[in-house]
């Protein structure tokens, strides 16, 4: 399209200004015209650098074609130092390094433009003296951020379009202070809105963020933003992100269709939602994590998840505040951890959560109260020493179990009740502690009340009723009960009420049950009776003297066959911890050694060996009372449903006391695709027990080289716990011969002439595939040389000593076929 003409209406009444003309490019007609003049352009392609320094009004033909573009080679487009009116143009950019439109000044009117460029930016508002009124605009530059407003610019955006920017949709920095309503921003690259530093600050109303590859509201770096009748959906990383003293207030909101956290805050930052629905999110629904960083949500749903994640994550020392809101259909419905971290929920309902309705641990506190629990795996569960809170006035129906206290948690509950759960009202276990007045339990399946040996718990008040098992379960020397009664329901009554109230001989705080299955795992009493004890730590000097001198089973480490490498580092381990004992015994400062260990490598490269050597050294140095070697994998860890998980890894651990935990296939405890998989607790109660009782076991886990080295970022503790790697590498053919030759001669058997070439040659040729099991391999040949030789000697009537030892190549197995 070649370039038009420009036609200029004068708007003065002087009378030596003509009234109208015509200029051959924009530049001229700039040139003459002055505040209230009017720029009519005539279709065509004005490749001009414009610059409005006057009020004048620059237009286009009306008919919305798009017919004149201002397309520059490089350079600005359009700049506006005046508060100009612009309409109905087409600007175009090439200048990656600056806007196609930019404001610098005054509040210039731009109404039906079309911005398609590949510049710096669509269109710019730079300055504070920069406040231009937008209107009905599209931007589309993919080289770049769609709208920029910075340095303490303005304006109000109304019913504009954003659409494939390369970089942010529209961005605010600097001390911007922009107004969006009811515009739309889609198909950026970058975040869909993102406002960052001191001082800038966005109002959005009735605006639409969609289909962003990355975050779609980003707030960060002491910025605000305030987001009314707002949705965002459809991104490629979270919803909503806040981070460094962030404020944002959400009224009114949408966000769903989330693949990662539909919102998540950090590092100080603050969220206020009201009458927000936050659904269909892949991780968490609300990811709230440091000190000082702090929600409150007001009327807000929370629902849908498509993952497997907490719905609302809150961690690292920060709050949150919840106030007649709902969350439901979700994995778990609310996670505090961490001491420092805290929750107030208040007047809400938590329903159809798969698995805990409200999990506190790590020293974390919530306080819930009037809220509604139901349809949940676990109401409430307070899980180890330092984690609390109340729960007060709240109720808790159709559930697995109502509430649970474990490892020296200490809730308080009041006038709380459990109805129908599939197994316990509440369950306190594992050294759990709380507080329970005036709580019920009715028409329970399990018992109401099940308190484990050992646990501190104090019940005033509570009552139970039609509780299939009985309404009060606990050991003799149980928890202080005062003033309980239940309606002696269930095969078994733990405690009779008294004719005045309260249980008979309720002053001792003493009931004599028998223990029983509790609901998530059985007692600790009977886990106990099943596993073999170990011995007396007065007897370890007899367990030392008992065990052999570590010289020889190092000896026997040296006999195995190749693993050079692994021997080295079990003797430099051996030697610090050798030294370390002499130092002691001294009265000099031993350096700390940790024994834990990570074994990568194939299977059948001699790792549960060097495991079981490695304990029978440890105890003979008196570092191990017993140095016997405990293997278990993923399915002796992992129960199947919640709580068993903790129980199992436990038993395993007691069983190890004094000895080597052998956990194969560790990386199994963490699958990729794990989500809220119960292996992921069994390594964090690993890691707690180590730490706990870092004298008494060695736990080593072992596993393929890349599984392992993905295993040990899973947990934070996981890595500081195991320090020393050593690599196993997979035998070489002649380290497969050698194998072989020892298994002969322990059984007595000989390789004829050639078998030993014959062999080499095998293990050389043999597919080595995922299920090549090195010495395993070498073994399995041996078994099926011996099973051939048999075979042939059978035959012979009187075999002489030579054929009945001799191995011959015919003894060989064939080699697989290739798949």
């Amino acid at each position: 399209m070649v370039q038009g003409t420009v036609q200029v209406t004068h708007g003065g009444s002087s009378r030596w200004r003509r009234r109208s003309g015509e200029y051959p490019t924009l530049t001229a007609a700039l040139a003459v015209a002055g505040d209230g003049d009017v720029l009519s352009i005539a279709p065509g392609t004005y490749r001009e650098n414009l610059v409005l320094q006057h009020a004048v009004t620059l237009r286009g033909p009306e008919d919305g074609s798009g017919s004149v573009r201002i397309a520059p080679l490089d350079g600005v487009a359009l700049t506006l130092r005046a508060s100009a009116v612009v309409q109905d143009l087409h600007l175009e950019g090439q200048d990656r390094a600056a806007p196609a439109l930019l404001v610098e000044d005054g509040s210039p009117e731009l109404t039906d433009l079309r911005v398609s460029t590949h510049s710096a930016a669509g269109i710019e508002v730079r300055g504070p003296g920069a406040r231009p009124l937008v209107r009905r605009c599209t931007v589309e530059n993919p080289a770049g951020v769609g709208i920029a407003v910075l340095d303490g610019g303005g304006g109000v955006f109304e019913e504009c379009e954003i659409v494939a920017s390369g970089q942010a949709g529209f961005s605010v920095r600097g001390g911007g202070r922009p107004r969006l309503e009811r515009c739309r921003i889609h198909h950026s690259t970058g975040a869909g809105i993102a406002v960052t530093g001191e001082g800038s600050d966005l109002e959005a109303l009735g605006c639409e963020v969609y289909e962003v590859r990355g975050a779609g509201v980003q707030i960060a770096a002491r910025a605000a933003a305030r987001l009314t009748d707002c949705a965002v959906h459809r991104t490629t990383a979270d919803g909503v992100t806040l981070d460094t003293d962030a404020v944002l207030t959400l009224a009114g909101c949408d966000i769903h269709d989330i693949p990662e956290n539909a919102v998540d805050l950090r590092s100080r930052s603050v969220l206020t939602l009201s009458r927000t629905s936050v659904r269909r999110f892949g991780r968490n629904g609300l990811s709230v994590w440091d000190p000082g960083t702090r929600v409150d949500a007001e009327s807000c749903e929370i629902h849908d998840s498509t993952g497997d994640y907490p719905a609302v994550w809150v961690s690292d020392g920060a709050t949150a505040s919840l106030d007649s809101c709902r969350v439901h259909d979700v994995p778990d419905a609310l996670f505090v951890l961490d001491r420092g971290s805290a929750v107030e929920v208040t007047d809400s309902d938590l329903s159809q959560v798969r698995n805990t309705a409200v999990s506190v641990s790590d020293g974390a506190t919530a306080r819930l109260d009037d809220c509604r629990i139901r349809e949940a795996g676990t109401g409430a569960w307070f899980r180890d020493h330092g984690s609390g809170g109340t729960l007060a006035g709240c109720t808790i129906d159709a559930v697995q179990t109502g509430v649970i206290v474990t490892k020296g948690a200490d809730p308080a509950l009041e006038r709380c009740t459990v109805t129908s759960p599939a197994e316990a009202g509440f369950y306190v276990s594992a050294g759990g502690r709380g507080t329970f007045t005036a709580c019920r339990v009715t028409d329970s399946s399990g018992f109401g009340f099940h308190v484990l040996d050992g646990c501190r718990t104090t019940l005033t008040r509570c009552h139970t009723e039609r509780c299939a098992r009985g309404g009060y379960e606990f050991p003799e020397d149980g928890p202080v009960v005062e003033e309980c009664t239940g309606d002696g329901s269930g095969p078994r009554q733990a405690a009779q009420p008294a004719p005045g109230g309260g249980f008979a001989g309720a002053q001792t705080g003493v009931r004599t049950v028998t223990a029983a299955r509790s609901p998530v795992a059985q007692p600790a009493a009977a886990a106990q009776a099943s596993v073999p004890r170990p011995a007396d730590p007065g007897d370890a000097g007899a367990a030392a003297a008992a065990a052999r001198a570590s010289g020889a089973v190092l000896g026997q480490l040296d006999g195995l066959v190749g693993l050079d490498s692994v021997k080295r580092e079990v003797r430099a381990l051996t030697d610090m911890i050798e030294v370390g004992r002499r130092r002691q015994q001294a009265g000099l400062k031993a350096a700390s050694v940790r024994r834990h260990l990570v074994f990568t490598g194939s299977p059948g490269t001699g790792k549960t060996t060097v495991a079981r050597l490695y304990g029978e050294i440890l105890a003979s140095l008196g570092v191990l009372e017993r140095g016997h070697l405990v293997e278990v994998s993923r399915v002796d860890l992992v129960g199947e449903h919640i709580g068993s998980t903790a129980i199992r890894t436990q038993e395993a651990f007691e069983r190890a006391r004094g000895g080597v935990l052998f956990i194969d296939e560790a990386y199994a405890l963490a699958p990729e695709d794990s989500g809220r998989d119960f292996g992921r607790e069994a390594i964090d109660t690993l890691v707690k027990l180590m730490e706990d009782h870092r004298d008494a076991v060695v736990v080593i886990v072992a596993g393929y080289t890349a599984e392992m080295e993905r295993f040990l970022t899973v947990n934070p503790g996981v890595a500081s716990r195991f320090s020393r790697t050593i690599a196993f590498g997979d035998y070489g053919p002649g380290e497969l011969l050698r194998i072989v030759e020892q298994q002969a001669e322990e059984h007595e058997y000989r390789l004829g002439e050639g078998t030993a070439e014959a062999l080499l040659t095998y293990f050389t040729e043999l597919p080595k595939g995922p299920a090549f099991g090195n010495g395993r391999t070498a073994r399995q040949t041996f078994e099926s040389m011996v099973e051939r030789h048999a075979g042939r000697v059978a035959q012979l009537s009187e075999p002489s000593t030579d054929e009945l030892t001799l191995l011959f190549p015919a003894d060989l197995p064939t080699l697989p076929t290739p798949c």
